[in-house]
């Protein structure tokens, strides 16, 4: 039998990739005319309710009109016009890439590791960023399509990333020890609670509640500079 590999699974938006790939796909699904006037001004407006930072739940809010939005226009685009928008939002932000974490899978890629990618973002563009970056396997949403048109139904892994893990672990005939995950959302803690290396980077505030209580370690990287704050037997955080 095959010895086992060790591997280290990473979220992709937010985490390795500065921005939302989801987000830039559907303003690209705008700019090309496949969103209605009045939609782009709803996200516009929640866009500005997330920036202006008048709520909590701005992001959330925001990320909600998205995510209508792009459903809405998925039902009537060709496919080959949105792989296109793919390749060109992919082409733009392939390399928009935090330091600490692109740095991470260079150095795990070189110890040998697995390197597993798992996104609520388009499995096209998700697939696309892994493998430029060395990954092994990634997994995002996929669209259904019937009799050549997308149906609007997407199979997201976003709110069960845990199963997308054990179902990578197992294809891969990988271990669990001296794994790594790294996440920036409340929706990563489920595969950073399964790995020895769990890091909450750029944590939102569920994920960073998380990791308070699981002391985990935390990494925020802001503009030119990282901060490693390491949990000490009580929980509370030091800056490393």
């Amino acid at each position: 039998m095959a010895s086992q590999k060790k591997f280290a699974v990473f979220d992709i938006d937010g985490t390795l990739i500065r921005w939302q790939l989801f987000h830039a796909i559907v303003h690209a699904l705008g700019k090309r005319g496949h969103i209605l006037r009045r939609t782009h001004d709803r996200i516009h407006a929640a866009r500005m309710e997330w920036k202006n930072r008048n709520t909590n739940e701005g992001f959330t809010a925001y990320e909600t009109v998205l995510v209508e939005a792009y459903l809405q226009a998925l039902t009537s685009i060709d496919p080959a016009d949105y792989a296109a928008i793919v390749d060109d939002v992919y082409e733009e932000f392939k390399d928009q890439t935090f330091t600490y974490t692109r740095d991470l899978v260079r150095s795990l890629k070189e110890q040998g590791y697995l390197l597993f990618a798992i996104s609520g973002s388009q499995h096209e563009i998700v697939e696309k960023v892994a493998l430029h970056h060395g990954f092994d396997a990634a997994i995002g949403a996929t669209l259904e399509v019937k009799d050549g048109a997308y149906t609007g139904h997407v199979d997201t892994p976003i709110f069960d990333k845990k199963t997308a893990l054990v179902t990578l672990v197992a294809q891969y005939n990988a271990t669990y020890e001296d794994s790594y995950a790294v996440g920036d959302s409340s929706t990563d803690a489920p595969m950073l609670q399964a790995v020895t290396h769990p890091i909450a980077f750029n944590p939102d505030q569920k994920l960073y509640a998380t990791a308070r209580a699981h002391h985990w370690p935390v990494v925020v990287e802001r503009k030119n500079v990282i901060y490693t704050l390491a949990p000490d037997e009580t929980g509370a955080y030091t800056l490393r």
